[in-house]
C-alpha cells in the first residue's frame, strides 16, 4: 500500500531521497556536459507557492516529486522520481495524480514540466497523463523536452 506524505525538502527523508535522485541522474545522464544538480529551494514547495510530497511503500520511503507555482496559475511538476526497484508498478503515475490534485487545490489551471528524451518512460507517462508537447519555457540545462498540461478549473 503506498502512501504520500507532505513534508518540506529539508526534511531528513526528503533531502536524502533527492540526493539519491540527483546521484541516480548524474550517472545516468546521457550529455557529455554532465547532469547540473540544484537542490530545490522549501520556500517554493510550501503552501500555497508548492507541495513537496513523499511517496511511502509499506511506510518504507521510495520516491519523491513536488509542484511550485510560476505564477499566474501555472505550476510546475519538479523532482518527481521514484527508487529503481519500484519503477513500473504504477507509482508515478499515482504520484503525478496526486500533484495535480493538489496544484487544483492551490489554485493552478496549468501544469507545466520538462524531462530530458533519456527518460523515455517518463515521457510515456507524461504523455499518458494528458500533458502535450511546447516549447520550452526555462532554461534548464538538463532538459530537452517541455510538457503542458491545461487543468480543469
Amino acid at each position: 500500500m503506498h502512501t504520500f506524505v507532505e513534508t518540506s525538502v529539508s526534511d531528513a527523508t526528503a533531502h536524502a531521497l533527492l540526493a539519491e535522485y540527483f546521484a541516480y541522474r548524474a550517472r545516468t545522464f546521457p550529455n557529455a556536459e554532465g547532469y547540473v544538480t540544484t537542490f530545490p529551494s522549501e520556500a517554493h514547495f510550501t503552501p500555497p507557492h508548492g507541495v513537496f510530497l513523499v511517496v511511502q511503500l509499506d511506510d518504507t520511503a521510495v520516491g519523491c516529486g513536488g509542484i511550485r507555482s510560476l505564477g499566474d496559475g501555472r505550476f510546475e511538476v519538479k523532482h518527481l522520481w521514484l527508487q529503481p526497484h519500484v519503477q513500473g508498478r504504477g507509482l508515478g503515475r499515482a504520484l503525478l495524480a496526486e500533484l495535480e490534485r493538489r496544484a487544483v487545490q492551490l489554485g493552478a489551471t496549468e501544469l507545466v514540466l520538462d524531462t530530458n528524451s533519456s527518460l523515455a518512460a517518463a515521457g510515456g507517462l507524461y504523455g499518458s497523463s494528458g500533458f502535450v508537447d511546447i516549447e520550452a519555457y526555462n532554461d534548464n540545462p538538463n532538459a530537452t523536452n517541455w510538457y503542458a498540461k491545461t487543468l480543469p478549473i
